[in-house]
């Protein structure tokens, strides 16, 4: 499997226009089927997922689209020759997420121990702040060529603002599905937008069955659904992140990459763009190992790791780490499989640790992460500390967020150091002066 560098060629025959993606097919059984608005085999009710005709990986052709790539813009469509997108995407309104940077955490490193090089992909720098810019963006390209009107999620808060910013910036319709007790902060940036917010009361997999369901409705027609029936293209924004942390690099796979887990989808798509680099010969290929994060209170697949078990049996979520509080992750299995076949970990944390890492990775780095990276980098620590990332190697953990979308988890311990009168002598009290 490799790249054609050729230019894309546009959709023919009535065929949707998205690039190099030539069916969809099914993660279990193989079948294909043709591209379009489905995300589940009818054979074996398997997820499905893109699928390209990917022909090269010799080193010449390899060259031609490593400059290509590089010669491209500075967002996720520098990759479009390896995306389900049309030649043209960039020239399209979007919102161009992607590209952030990779920030060399020698700080923290010497907190944690760590002596090798130890990288934060800050994924907080997108247009919404949050990582989910990116799988909205190959949605909204998805939802263009299916002929879709309304834009819509299920989302536990950081995928419904990026589905409304993306969708006010395309000229659609959006309409979202919350749980009703979100984070405020994330209540209002999806809201501020313009499109239709939904609260449903219950967890988010009662909003994502609801979606499902509407879907089948007649009140549906004309809806894409990001991550139900457009999954198998929006999932496919991911795989961007595994390219620019290896071209950040220099083109080079890290011994290690830390990733926060919801649905686990974020985690399997970076490891389809490693196998993807790795196979186009973008990177050589060399073992790498993959870590998934979970918060304790919502932990099914680290709780399956931990058993030896292959089948993630749900929970009901109970964590501060909302945007990761999916108690039954469609990926789970997929995530265990990984984990497995690369040598890491699925690992938890506590609440209690979350407050502890965000704190920890902003004192360090002044880089202030959401609740889910302090999930990634609790677990990050206590890998390192239990011995299972070599300290001495390469390894990138990923933040997915902005922290001013979860204040409150860590307003209650945080403030003004001491407060004092507007004199010298009050501030010489205070113990202030150098």
């Amino acid at each position: 499997m490799a790249v054609d560098t050729a230019p894309t060629p546009t959709a023919v025959d009535g065929a949707p226009d998205l690039g190099p993606a030539v069916a969809l097919s099914c993660r279990e059984c193989g079948e294909r089927v043709p591209l379009g608005p489905v995300f589940a085999c009818q054979s074996c009710f398997g997820p499905l997922e893109a699928a390209y005709e990917l022909p090269g990986g010799d080193a010449e052709s390899a060259a031609r689209l490593r400059s290509r790539i590089e010669a491209g813009p500075r967002s996720i469509w520098r990759y479009a020759p390896l995306l389900p997108v049309p030649a043209d995407v960039a020239d399209k309104p979007n919102l161009n997420p992607g590209f952030t940077r990779l920030h060399r955490a020698d700080r923290l490193a010497a907190e944690l121990g760590v002596t090798g090089a130890l990288h934060v992909k800050d994924d907080s720098g997108n247009p919404t702040h949050s990582f989910k810019d990116r799988v909205v963006a190959i949605a909204v390209e998805a939802a263009r060529a299916f002929g879709f009107t309304t834009l819509s999620c299920s989302s536990t808060g950081n995928l419904a603002g990026a589905v409304g910013a993306a969708a006010a910036r395309a000229g659609l319709r959006s309409c979202v599905f919350i749980p009703y007790d979100l984070e405020h902060a994330k209540v209002v940036m999806a809201a501020v937008y313009g499109g239709e917010v939904v609260g449903i009361e219950g967890t988010y997999d009662d909003v994502n069955r609801f979606c499902s369901e509407l879907i089948g409705d007649p009140a549906g027609e004309g809806w894409g659904f990001t991550n139900v029936n457009l999954r198998p293209y929006y999932a496919e924004g991911s795989k961007t992140l595994a390219y620019e942390i290896c071209e950040q690099l220099g083109w080079r796979l890290p011994d290690n990459i830390v990733i926060p887990v919801a649905s686990g989808s974020q985690l399997t798509k970076i490891d389809k763009g490693l196998k993807e680099l790795i196979a186009t010969g973008l990177v050589e290929e060399r073992p790498y190992k993959i870590f998934g994060a979970q918060a304790a209170g919502c932990s099914p697949v680290s709780r399956a790791f931990k058993d030896g078990h292959d089948v993630v049996r749900p929970v009901r979520p109970d964590t501060i780490a909302k945007s990761l509080a999916i108690g039954n992750p469609a990926d789970g299995p997929y995530v265990l499989d990984i984990a497995r076949r690369t040598g890491g970990a699925v690992e938890d944390v506590t609440d209690a640790d979350v407050v502890d890492a965000v704190k920890l990775l902003a004192r360090t780095e002044g880089v202030f992460a959401e609740t889910a990276g302090g999930v990634t980098f609790g677990v990050l620590a206590k890998l390192v500390a239990d011995g299972r990332i070599d300290p001495a190697e390469t390894t990138v953990a990923i933040n997915t967020g902005d922290g001013l979308k979860t204040l409150d988890a860590v307003a209650p311990t945080t403030g003004p150091t001491a407060i004092i009168r507007p004199t010298l002598d009050s501030f010489r009290e205070a113990g202030l002066a150098s």
